[in-house]
């Protein structure tokens, strides 16, 4: 064989190699690894301030429990039970205490654990850890820190916060290195001839109804975060990536590619609106389950049709349905009205950032895929892959 032929041979094999490498690589990234820290961390703090205490409900996944105390699984089952919580209560306090504070000014609070319980939300066990602080009055600036997988870059950990303080609330998404929430809470004053004569006035509990009207500061409740929130969300989503990865690989033009994402797009915004307006609501396990038949039958469509034909119609049906498994976190957060419109839309546009980004990562590489003689049995492979994720994401869903 001459050198020419050897190189040209270099040249096709190398290319498709790495075409293959590209997407497993993608369906790899796509999974969540148990022995590693899981791609995504949640938890929640409801803080009640009255005239007498303020309250402090947080609760985060079991998972990360197990991960940032590995010890307390005893029998190594990947799953959090009451009596490793009782046997490890003096550790769980600590790391609480220690990765969250309650400060008003620069005075750091100490907390009194009430309780502990795990709490089932959705198809997820949260370890819920009640506490009580003493009360806050007017003048003072409350300052809440989360230091949870601070310096953890694999696992993108997000806190939501809601606080209440009389008829104020303020609510806010921790994430990253933006981990402060701030409420200063400020006197009223009142228009009369003297502060003398205004005390003499008011009775007591009314004095108390004029003065305690707080004003929220806070740098943590901003568009951005629910822009990042959204982000990270459809990052760690393996089941929504695989979708979409499946309804491209087949050989489509490019005005069908633009209607596919554009039919995913309206679909998955839609239902996500209304599933968090509390419009719509469908069980967990049902949408869950959905989803993974959506990704098994695109798959199938791949290695059965030979024909890739209006496309963009069975994704916008199943874009329906990932719209509700998009919009579980918002739902968590339990948003005032308020707040949904800036959260609702903020979060909508993080997840199509990335999906633009795969999909401007995917085209190019189809392109050139589809160039080659044996493209159409390079894509069943993958699909076959596809495949067996999909069945594997039902099979847990429905029986783990």
């Amino acid at each position: 064989m001459s050198h020419a032929n050897k190189f040209q041979q270099l040249l096709k094999v190398r290319p498709l190699t790495l075409i293959v490498l590209t997407f497993l690589l993608l369906f790899y990234i796509s999974f969540p690894s148990k022995t590693s820290a899981h791609a995504y961390s949640a938890s929640y703090t409801n803080i009640k301030m009255d005239t007498k205490k303020t309250e402090v409900i947080f609760s985060i996944d079991t998972l990360s429990i197990l991960e940032l105390i590995p010890k307390i699984d005893k029998n190594k089952d990947w799953i959090l039970d009451h009596s490793e919580i009782k046997k490890e209560k003096h550790h769980l306090e600590e790391l609480v205490t220690e990765g969250l504070t309650l400060d008003k000014g620069n005075k750091e609070q100490t907390p009194q654990i009430e309780k502990m319980e795990i709490v089932k939300k959705e198809n997820k066990e949260f370890l819920t850890i009640y506490m009580s602080f003493p009360a806050f009055s007017p003048g003072d600036t409350i300052v809440f820190n989360d230091g949870f997988y601070f310096n953890d870059t694999g696992t993108n950990y997000v806190n939501f916060i809601s606080a209440s303080y009389l008829d104020q609330t303020s609510e806010a998404a921790l994430e990253g290195k933006n981990r402060t929430w701030t409420m200063l809470l400020t006197e009223v004053q009142q228009e009369q001839q003297s502060g003398d004569e205004q005390a003499g006035q008011l009775e007591p509990e009314q004095k108390q109804t004029e003065l305690a009207h707080p004003v929220k500061t806070t740098t943590s409740s901003s568009w951005f975060s629910f822009l990042t929130l959204g982000m990270h969300h459809i990052l760690s989503g393996y089941d929504h990536l695989l979708f979409l990865i499946a309804l491209l690989l087949r050989k489509q033009t490019l005005k069908q590619y633009i209607g596919i994402v554009t039919a995913f797009t309206i679909a998955h915004s839609i239902t996500l609106s209304l599933s968090v307006l509390d419009i719509v609501n469908l069980p967990s396990l049902f949408v869950e389950s959905v989803i993974a038949l959506s990704i098994i039958y695109v798959a199938l469509e791949n290695i059965l049709r030979k024909k890739i034909q209006f496309r963009w119609g069975i994704t916008f049906a199943f874009g329906l349905i990932h719209g509700l498994g998009f919009a579980d976190l918002l739902k968590e957060m339990a948003l005032p009205k308020s707040q949904l419109a800036v959260a609702l839309f903020s979060f909508n546009i993080g997840i199509e950032v990335i999906q633009i980004g795969i999909v401007l990562l995917c085209l190019p590489i189809l392109f050139y895929l589809h160039k080659w003689k044996d493209s159409l049995k390079i894509i069943q492979y993958l699909s076959w892959i596809i495949v067996a994720a999909g069945m594997y994401f039902l099979i847990n869903q429905l029986f783990f």
